[in-house]
């Protein structure tokens, strides 16, 4: 089945005028989010993504191009039009924004409360609601009184009250511990499976975007750097930013202008053991592959890999000391073997 455009940016320019001149925060951004997808935007600190997601709802008035929202001009509608969109798009914060002197319930009864929503048909959808985040327990609770993963169930909550089409996320989890964050990105994804709901996330962190994205793209400098597959764009980063956001400086701190290289035979053990792997988090070091052909042969890794040692040789040695300890088969090779 064809898939349906839910947002498109065309063109998207976003200046704001300071003391200082103007400051060009986004320049030509060209995206289509699909309907039903978990699309994630990453960049570094600085780089445009809480712009951008600020003008997909025209919370920000971009100042270049469209937005088109259901195929919907956002630009060309009116204040009432623009209102009656944003209702479809739910937001949530990397502080919450929950109001202090109301309790879970009300806080969630909020937007709807806004909208109009007759009080018992508001209190019974909130109800219904924090039932779906895990927090029927908490109904009556005060914000003061939650730990920082239950306010963002609570902000979810309040997001999905008017029935929205997208909810946008901006760091959501960003002020939250590991394990609250995982929590957060499995009812994220609960939310897009049952409800339907296409979820946008704006993060920093590369780890979100792995747990539940399906497609990714990477803002640097006010500009879409790449955009594709989670799983394209994590195998095979395009732009510098797309690797230093996936390698991190691991890479760029290992020397490879020394030409020893070793060939690592691969005849028989299991294809599920994570062999180069376990072998740089145990050096601490990395490897430079430049050949490799392998094969899963019932389970059992076939065939070879061509490794380039780092220049340190103490890295060096490392890496020829664990392959001896492991019993991996290697051998040392010309900088032309193949």
């Amino acid at each position: 089945m064809a898939s349906e455009p839910i947002i498109e940016l065309a063109g998207l320019g976003k200046q704001f005028h300071t003391a200082n001149g103007p400051v060009t925060a986004l320049d030509d951004i060209n995206l289509t989010i699909e309907k039903g997808e978990i699309f994630g935007i990453i960049g570094l600190s600085g780089a445009g993504k809480s712009t951008l997601v600020r003008c997909i709802n025209f919370l920000e008035i971009p100042t270049a191009g469209k937005v088109l929202f259901e195929k919907q001009d956002m630009g060309a509608l009116d204040e009432k039009g623009r209102r009656m969109a944003r209702r479809s798009m739910g937001m949530i914060f990397q502080q919450f924004n929950l109001l202090a002197q109301r309790n879970v319930l009300r806080n969630v009864c909020f937007p709807l409360e806004i909208a109009g929503v007759p009080k018992a048909e508001a209190r019974k959808r909130a109800e219904e609601l924090l039932c779906m985040v895990g927090l029927e327990d908490r109904m009556k609770a005060y914000p003061a009184q939650l730990s920082g993963g239950q306010k963002q169930r609570v902000a979810i909550a309040r997001a999905l009250a008017t029935n929205p089409k997208v909810l946008l996320c901006d760091e959501a989890t960003s002020a939250l511990d590991p394990n609250t964050t995982k929590s957060i990105l499995q009812l994220l994804k609960k939310i897009n499976q049952e409800l339907g709901v296409t979820v946008i996330v704006i993060t920093h962190e590369m780890a979100v975007i792995e747990a539940i994205c399906d497609r990714v793209a990477i803002i640097d400098q006010s500009h879409i750097a790449e955009v594709g597959k989670v799983s394209d764009i994590f195998s095979q980063p395009r732009s510098r930013i797309g690797r230093q956001l996936i390698l991190g400086d691991a890479v760029d701190n290992v020397s490879f202008s020394g030409t020893r290289q070793i060939r690592i035979i691969f005849d028989g053990r299991a294809s599920s053991e994570p062999i180069i792997a376990n072998m740089i988090l145990a050096c601490k070091t990395a490897v430079n592959i430049m050949y490799a052909a392998t094969k899963d042969l019932g389970g059992t890794a076939m065939g070879q890999m061509i490794i380039q040692l780092p220049e340190e040789e103490a890295e060096a040695r490392r890496i020829t000391n664990y392959l001896s300890t492991m019993k991996v088969p290697y051998e040392e090779v010309r900088e032309d073997a193949v």
